[in-house]
């Protein structure tokens, strides 16, 4: 075994040497140094060029010494002794390559000015070692002042700066000579994450990461000792400096920022390209976003807003956001995206791709759905039992939660303490169907249902279906309703998931990706896989349909066509959503409320005159304006029927009767044991883990995430989908999941 790797090494070693000494250093090729991107939407036409030259190259000695150390302590602080590459590194990155695995990228400074300056942008294991044979070549025969000058040159720093005295001058209206140590650690940081960091002035999770990333550079320049414990501590105490206001240019305006910024992330994740090299430009990015509908969605929000937003007359109307994400669920292709107000507005997440913002009852088709796959454990140590929509459950407000064990799930807040769930309002539904339970949003029903199917298997259906794992939340019971707070694109894609027969397509925004005549590998259309059988989607859709028929719903009738859709509204009214779908679309809005500038889920209470904000009204409104457009012409299609599930048990495993796939659902019942009439079912998958108590308030507010405002919670059933709007009823404690 030692003799063959031996001989795999010296291998290497010949091979490497040859190569060594046949490279030569070429000309600077111009096809390296700064170019436009060209984005086209799904027509093949033109939607923005981003990017300009933005360039003028200076001498080092411009360039303060101190500065010029930010960038050696925060990259490559052995630059001046290092033979051009980090040896040990290489050999690491020539060995991963050679034995298969994905080309490895270079650290030092002389890799990186050689890679943008000389070099295309090509991930080829070829460029690679290219890249590796002239940095050693540059490395023995350049100066390394040099090296240095022409990386601060070619470096791209994000804000269309290519170079640092661009960076300097969009950054902080000064020339690269005037640099600060400080104000240079902050630009030596932005080249690794320029994307990001040029929003560090206004953005609060560019901001934060700006600063630590600020924050290392001054250490390690301590660290090297090119500044004293002391000067690093007085930059400290002096604050982030941070950057000027940035004005993108007028291509970027509206929606246009966003759609760039989801592509720019789709093509980072699916490829080993970075922000660097996006940067330099020279790519033709093709997108599947449709010009008319993205124009619709905006459109939609805009009316929705003068229709019942006034910030200036009414202090609940200001810093109320919205994100939405329209799919064709046939594929997973994303046609629109409404991302915020927009980037010359000074808004630079993008609400539809962020998380943050919980999701409350529109959870609840995927634990009916994990229900209907799994079944339910509801006896102790016996199997689970078949559920299907017809199924009963207690919909009373303040019962006690039972485990699968039949234990009563504790609640140190409660004075009993065990945990007593609520509703939105005190109805007493009674023992209630599933069906009828997901039409008025009840929660009791959905949260025992929960237990009783199980975490593991819930979360497995919700990954299954499209959702991310990282943006579920399993700390209390409140996760069957809506304490998770995946991204709008990705809510919209599980409901793609029902709306396809139970196949669920990965969402994607890049078809195609060209640069230097050449096509990129990677942007395959994604395939689908069978997130659960055709029986469970297309009974969730049902139950769905009934949502808009007969209960929160119903304000998504104006549609004109048929409609399967789930409105969630959260603890504290802190968000709203509608998500909704037709044969040929599906599309997610989620509305909340958060001051971009400083990260924290807001109340929604008073928004728009409103004492209650739920997810029936401004958000089902801006759904509908949405399809309306977005389908005008295309034939009305319907959904394929229910199907027949038999029967179903309720609570106690009394045989429920078999459901009929046309029964309309009943008035809420008198009596606990009041008769429902039966209707069809789903099925779903999911995780587990033992849960604690949730708070009886708002427990599931929290700060977006990917820089942006999405947040919320979960709240009960509201049974009248349309409030009239009132600026004097107080509203009542709302206590997780909703409409």
């Amino acid at each position: 075994m030692s003799g063959t790797f031996l001989l795999f090494v010296g291998g290497l070693l010949g091979l490497f040497g040859y190569a060594y000494a046949t490279t030569t250093i070429p000309s600077a090729n111009p096809s390296t140094q700064a170019q436009s991107n060209t984005f086209y939407w799904s027509d093949g036409s033109v939607m923005t060029t981003q990017g300009s030259t933005n360039r003028q190259n200076v001498d080092l000695a411009q360039v303060p010494k101190l500065v010029q150390w930010d960038f050696l302590a925060a990259e490559n602080a052995t630059f001046y002794s290092d033979p051009g590459v980090d040896m040990q590194g290489m050999l690491r990155a020539v060995y991963h390559m050679a034995m298969g695995g994905e080309v490895q990228s270079g650290s030092t400074i002389t890799q990186q000015f050689v890679k943008n300056t000389y070099l295309s942008q090509d991930q080829s294991v070829t460029r690679k070692l290219r890249e590796i044979m002239i940095s050693l070549k540059i490395g023995g025969q350049m100066p390394k002042q040099q090296i240095l000058q022409g990386y601060l040159n070619t470096c791209y720093y994000g804000r269309d700066a290519y170079g640092i005295e661009a960076a300097a001058r969009t950054y902080y209206h000064v020339h690269a000579s005037q640099l600060t140590v400080s104000q240079g650690a902050f630009i030596a940081a932005a080249v690794n994450e320029p994307s990001l960091l040029m929003h560090a002035d206004t953005d609060p999770k560019a901001k934060a990461q700006a600063k630590a990333r600020w924050t290392y550079v001054l250490d390690r320049m301590a660290r090297i000792h090119k500044i004293t414990d002391a000067q690093e501590q007085q930059y400290l105490a002096a604050g982030f400096p941070t950057p000027k206001p940035y004005t993108p240019s007028a291509g970027m305006a509206g929606q246009t920022g966003y759609l760039v910024q989801a592509a720019e992330k789709y093509i980072e994740a699916h490829t080993s390209l970075t922000d660097q090299q996006l940067g330099h430009g020279g790519y033709q990015i093709y997108t599947t976003f449709e010009k008319k509908k993205v124009s619709a969605l905006s459109t939609s929000v805009a009316a929705m807003e003068r229709k019942h937003l006034d910030p200036q007359h009414r202090s609940a109307d200001k810093d109320v956001q919205v994100g939405a994400a329209s799919i064709d669920p046939s594929t997973g292709a994303i046609v629109a995206l409404y991302g915020g107000p927009g980037w010359n507005k000074g808004h630079w997440t993008d609400n539809a791709d962020a998380t943050g913002v919980p999701v409350g009852s529109t959870f609840k088709p995927l634990d009916l759905a994990a229900a209907l796959d799994h079944g339910a454990v509801l006896s102790p140590g016996q199997p689970a039992s078949p559920i299907t929509p017809a199924s009963k459950f207690d919909g009373d407000d303040g019962i006690t939660i039972k485990n699968q064990q039949g234990q009563e799930l504790p609640d140190p807040k409660d004075p009993t303490g065990l945990l007593h769930q609520r509703n939105d309002v005190s109805t007493k539904w009674g023992y209630i169907t599933l069906r009828k339970a997901m039409e008025q949003s009840v929660n009791t029903p959905y949260v025992q249902l929960g237990e009783y199917v199980g975490y593991d298997n819930v979360e497995g259906e919700a990954l299954k279906a499209g959702l991310l794992r990282a943006s579920l939340q399993y700390d209390t019971p409140g996760f069957y309703i809506g304490t998770s707070t995946p991204s709008a694109i990705r809510m919209a894609d599980a409901y793609a998931t029902f709306d396809d027969g139970g196949i669920q397509h990965d969402p994607y925004s890049v078809t195609k990706v060209v640069a230097d005549g050449r096509q990129l590998p990677g942007f395959d259309k994604p395939k689908g896989t069978t997130a659960m059988p055709a029986s469970t989607a297309d009974t969730v859709t049902d139950v769905l349909r009934g949502v808009v028929e007969h209960g929160t719903g119903t304000n998504a009738r104006a549609l004109g066509r048929p409609v399967a859709g789930k409105t969630g509204t959260t603890d504290d009214y802190k968000s709203a959503w509608f998500i909704g779908y037709t044969p040929q679309l599906t599309t997610a809005v989620s509305m909340f409320k958060e001051d971009p500038k400083n990260a924290g889920l807001q109340s929604m209470q008073g928004v728009g005159g409103y004492a209650k904000v739920f997810g029936a009204d401004m958000p089902t409104e801006i759904w509908t304006g949405y399809m309306t457009a977005a389908l005008r012409g295309l034939p009305v299609q319907q959904f394929p029927p229910a199907p027949q599930l038999g029967q179903g048990t309720d609570e106690y495993g009394a045989p429920s009767p078999t459901p009929s796939a046309t029964a309309a659902p009943s008035t809420p019942p008198a009596t606990p044991t009041a008769p429902t009439t039966p209707t069809p079912t789903t099925k779903c998958r999911g995780h587990g883990k033992r849960c604690v108590s949730p708070s009886p308030t708002d427990t599931a507010g929290t700060t977006a995430g990917t820089g942006g405002g999405l947040l919320g919670g979960t709240t009960g059933g509201n049974t009248s989908p349309s409030p009239t709007p009132t600026t004097s009823t107080p509203a009542p404690t709302r206590v997780r999941g909703g409409p």
